[in-house]
């Protein structure tokens, strides 16, 4: 499980056709006050936002016009404290949904939220909106193709997870050992159509607080995957097919297409003779015609235990925080220069001076508070902080 996610992580682009890399000064990028990870984020203009997550309730803004100000503290969420919530913007209003937490304090286990928030970016300030999402959003993607409607890919089941949640946290480890590991292993076990994530294609007015099914996704659903948008076009990338096991599909969905789907190559080798295991909570987003996917968690040797026939096919295999970085130009996929670390689960965003990715969690399992440029110059990415 992942991030916008996601993110999970949704980043609203900005698209940039002119081959120019940022003309700032080295360390031009400000970094968070705070390590970051698992939560939202959203743009508004050329204001970005970030929050929720390992931040707690913690919501930030950095205006890309006014950067010397660095990352301002906003209004603090109003709701109970989530991980692996989704935020979409309509107007100038972002709008959060699902994620996991706790509902009470003293609650025996995290639940999956159905509520839904809305941030006003004009007022500095949290409501909730009366309604509910109709499936588990945990590590859904979204994104708003015309600035009226939210789409929604993806999602934890709601009711296998929470149970699953509240009996992995209510059995003793060390009392019960066998009885944990059993629960353990019964849920990881599962087929990935067990786990009956959400395959369909939702839609949220809210304008009218409406839900509608648009349909459903040809693909096994997936969470954490990295989101990159083009006007109507979302471009999945990635992201779980069941708990610890990856996949390596790339695909898009053209909203109010009659056949909206469409299949694309699917990530690359990271290198020669390593196997490709796909990436959950890894940035994305555009720099000068190009898509540039960066980072990622996985297991490596889930991929092959999986098709071994092992279904908890991350049993016993570390988990890999990734420095790679690919770029995908003309509907290619490519290998280049790599990220100074390996991140995953932060935010990105498109922004005129390429994809700026913020925080995450690293390879020793602190999070990150660095901010970094990625820039497609014609011929690599140029990483700058």
């Amino acid at each position: 499980m992942n991030k916008k996610t996601r993110l999970i992580c949704t980043p609203l682009l900005a698209l940039s056709t002119a081959f120019s890399v940022s003309s700032y000064a080295e360390n031009h990028w400000p970094d968070l006050p705070e390590g970051f990870k698992e939560g939202i984020s959203a743009q508004v203009g050329d204001k970005l936002f970030v929050g929720l997550g390992s931040a707690g309730k913690q919501f930030y803004m950095l205006d890309l016009n006014n950067l010397s100000a660095g990352w301002q503290q906003k209004a603090l969420f109003s709701g109970q404290p989530r991980s692996g919530a989704t935020a979409s913007v309509v107007g100038q209003e972002i709008y959060v949904f699902g994620g996991s937490g706790k509902d009470k304090e003293s609650d025996a286990s995290p639940i999956l939220f159905d509520t839904v928030y809305r941030y006003d970016a004009k007022d500095d300030s949290w409501e909730q909106v009366n309604t509910s999402a109709p499936v588990g959003l945990l590590g859904s993607s979204s994104y708003s193709p015309d600035n009226k409607n939210i789409i929604f890919f993806g999602g934890y089941n709601k009711e296998y997870f929470d149970s699953y949640l509240h009996d992995v946290m209510t059995t003793d480890k060390n009392e019960n050992p066998e009885a944990w590991q059993k629960i353990v292993n019964d849920y990881m076990g599962m087929k990935p159509a067990a786990y009956q994530w959400n395959q369909k294609v939702f839609s949220y007015q809210p304008e009218t607080q409406t839900w509608s099914v648009l349909g459903i996704s040809p693909y096994f659903a997936n969470c954490g995957s990295a989101l990159v948008t083009d006007g109507i076009t979302a471009t999945l990338i990635s992201g779980e097919i069941k708990p610890g096991l990856r996949t390596t599909e790339v695909k898009q969905y053209h909203y109010g297409k009659g056949q909206p789907w469409n299949s694309m190559h699917s990530l690359p080798s990271p290198k020669s003779g390593v196997v490709q295991e796909g990436v959950a909570g890894a940035f994305a987003g555009k720099s000068n015609g190009v898509t540039i996917v960066a980072g990622g968690a996985n297991f490596h040797g889930a991929k092959a235990a999986f098709e071994s026939g092992k279904m908890f096919a991350h049993d016993g295999l570390a988990k890999a925080f990734n420095s790679e970085m690919y770029i995908e130009k003309d509907g290619l996929w490519s290998t280049v220069s790599n990220l100074p670390e390996g991140l995953a689960y932060g935010a990105s965003f498109t922004t005129k001076d390429g994809v700026l990715i913020v925080g995450g969690e690293k390879s020793d399992r602190s999070l990150s508070k660095k901010v970094y440029m990625l820039a497609w110059n014609g011929s690599t990415v140029v990483v700058k902080d």
